[in-house]
This record gives structure tokens, C-alpha cells and sequence, in this order.
């Protein structure tokens, strides 16, 4: 069987997927041949896109929206976790409030989906991707929240890798750099988000025999005049 034909009996459940690279995931998952389904909590409007609605800074909520898309979709091969908030601001003024939404967000939510998701990607040896960034090890400024919960997500695919593996889930960690992935955005310093979307569905069909531990991604382009501080950091990577 081609990856194609698998890919079409398959069921894959995103976060994040009401804009920007996100979406560019779901649409790229769709045209392969996936059903793809979404948790958030903004609705989505493509038909082929099935919602169910899921706040992510409350990560009690995750497990049984998961529960309920393998429910009304009779299976669950395949979870990208990509939503996330990106909390900024320097250590000593940061508030806690903000770290404590991107904890939530961007690293408690992912292990409430990925505990739900186990049980149905081991009966039919599903993947996981996790979208990490180049801001999980590559660090600056402003960026203690996002750089850490980022950082923590390397961690955690790779004890999933080690962990289930032999339940026949295989774990792959995403760690794209600056992506164009604001409206009005055409930077050529920064990666299409059609571009990071395919390589995550190239993770997903990977062959059965392998897995991608990690895959980094960098814009084919680098900056004459490398960036010196903040965000803007990881356009010079």
C-alpha cells in the first residue's frame, strides 16, 4: 500500500489549525488524502475541516475533546500538536499570568493530547508531531516563556520516542525558523507555510520501518545583517 492510499483512510487531529501555519497543515493533510480534524477554540470554516471545540489554555479540557473526535471519527492514526500562544517579555517584568498561559498552552496541553490520543494511536501504531521552533534552542531575548516551553517539547518527544516506540507509536519533533506566517508577510528571509505543512505530512507518511526523530527546518536565505537581539534573532539562524 502507497502512502497516498494510506493516508486516506486515515483520521489526523490538529491543534491549532484556524490560521497560519496551522491551517497551511490542514490543508496540505487534506489535499494527501487526510481526514483531518480540529481542536480550538475558534471554528473552522472549510467543510472537509471537522471541529470540535477545545481551549487549549485549559488543558482539562483536551482529553475528552480527543475522546470525542475518535468517537465520531471511529479511529485516531495521527495528532499534530501545533497550537500555541507566543507569550513575550523580558524575565524581570514578565507577568505570571502570561507564563503560566504558555505553560498551559504550549507544553501542558500537548501532554493532556497526547495522553488521550495513546490509546487509540497504539491500536493501529499512529504518529505524533510535535511543532517545536528554533526558539527552543536557539534563545533571546524577550523570550523566556515561549524559549522554555519550546525547549521542554524536545524533551518530551524524545521520551515518547523512547517510551512508545514499542507500542508502536513513533513521536517526531518539528523545529522550524522564522516562517512568513502573518497576513502581508512575503519576506524572502523566512519560510513559506506551505512549506513547513509539507514537512510535516512527510513526517506523517513516513515508511512504516522508520521514524523521524527530528526534523530542523531553516529559510533557504540568510540576512546580510544577522539580527542582534529579540525575535528577530531566529532570521539569522
Amino acid at each position: 500500500m502507497t502512502a497516498a492510499e494510506r493516508s486516506a483512510c486515515r483520521t489526523v487531529l490538529l491543534t491549532g489549525a484556524n490560521r497560519g501555519t496551522g491551517r497551511a497543515i490542514a490543508e496540505t493533510l487534506h489535499t494527501a488524502g487526510w481526514r483531518v480534524w480540529a481542536l480550538g477554540r475558534t471554528p473552522t470554516d472549510p467543510p472537509w475541516l471537522r471541529d470540535v471545540h477545545c481551549d487549549l489554555r485549559y488543558p482539562e479540557t483536551v482529553g475528552p475533546a480527543v475522546n470525542q473526535v475518535a468517537e465520531e471519527a471511529g479511529a485516531l492514526h495521527a495528532v499534530v500538536a501545533n497550537g500555541a500562544v507566543r507569550s513575550l517579555g523580558a524575565v524581570g517584568s514578565l507577568p505570571l499570568g502570561q507564563w503560566q498561559e504558555a505553560v498551559d498552552v504550549n507544553l501542558t496541553s500537548v501532554l493532556a493530547l497526547t495522553q488521550a490520543a495513546l490509546p487509540h494511536l497504539r491500536a493501529g501504531g499512529g504518529r505524533i508531531v510535535l511543532m517545536g521552533s528554533h526558539a527552543g534552542s536557539r534563545f533571546f531575548e524577550g523570550g523566556a516563556a515561549y524559549c522554555a516551553t519550546k525547549a521542554a517539547l524536545k524533551a518530551l518527544t524524545e521520551v515518547l520516542l523512547l517510551e512508545e516506540r514499542v507500542h508502536g507509536v513513533c513521536t517526531t519533533l518539528v523545529s522550524p525558523g522564522a516562517i512568513a506566517n502573518l497576513p502581508g508577510d512575503d519576506s524572502p528571509l523566512k519560510m513559506g507555510m506551505s512549506s513547513v505543512a509539507r514537512t510535516v505530512c512527510w513526517a506523517l507518511e513516513a515508511p512504516d520501518d522508520t521514524v523521524i526523530g527530528e526534523i530542523e527546518l531553516r529559510p533557504a536565505r540568510l540576512t546580510g545583517r544577522p539580527a542582534v537581539s529579540g525575535l528577530d534573532r531566529l532570521q539569522a539562524v
